[in-house]
């Protein structure tokens, strides 16, 4: 899962969408540094990335991409599942995907200072281009694949992906769509507020 899912399934809490936004940014117990709901958020993140990497689903749809692309096979299709729930975002979500992206952009505006560098850098793109919105087109995939790419040494091209993405859709649908409920389902004991 990628940026747009993690902050879906923390939404009822902002200061748990912020734990989840910064949470790779957070190495081991630095997390303990935060305010509760703030680390309450990174530790999510990281429930949720342990539930994708043991599915056997997800491992599915790994599988178009692991002979070109090897090890970012995983991180590809996280962006690639984000598409899924953004082109599907009314079957899963209230409200619409713009109100969302826009809630969310005015919520880690408010907690910069508590954000690590990478990220305080990172949000004035990432809103500009109105990321969380643009997942849900193909084009916006292939502009995250290709920044991406700029900031991974080594890579194998994995700018390219959205050809694999656009041969294999309707077969990654369906993987992000039986998924994806019982990633909602795992999650839940975690944004029941204490």
């Amino acid at each position: 899962m990628n940026h747009l899912a993690h902050l879906f399934l923390s939404r009822q809490s902002d200061k748990m969408m912020v734990g989840n936004f910064i949470a790779d940014g957070v190495k081991g117990k630095k997390y303990l540094g935060f305010h509760d709901e703030i680390a309450r958020g990174i530790l999510m993140h990281r429930a949720i990335d342990t539930f994708t990497d043991s599915s056997e689903i997800v491992r599915n749809s790994k599988q178009y991409f692991k002979n070109r692309y090897g090890l970012f096979a995983g991180v590809i299709v996280d962006v690639f599942y984000d598409h899924f729930l953004a082109s599907n975002w009314n079957r899963y979500a209230d409200a619409p995907l713009e109100e969302f992206a826009a809630r969310a952009y005015g919520i880690f505006e408010s907690y910069l200072p508590v954000m690590p560098v990478r990220y305080q850098h990172m949000l004035p793109y990432m809103k500009k281009e109105n990321w969380l919105l643009n997942y849900g087109n193909l084009d916006g995939i292939r502009r995250t694949l290709h920044g991406m790419s700029r900031r991974i040494p080594n890579h194998p091209g994995i700018e390219n992906a959205t050809d694999e993405l656009i041969g294999h859709y309707d077969q990654l649908q369906d993987d992000f769509t039986r998924y994806f409920p019982s990633l909602e389902n795992h999650v839940a004991p975690w944004t029941n507020t204490r």
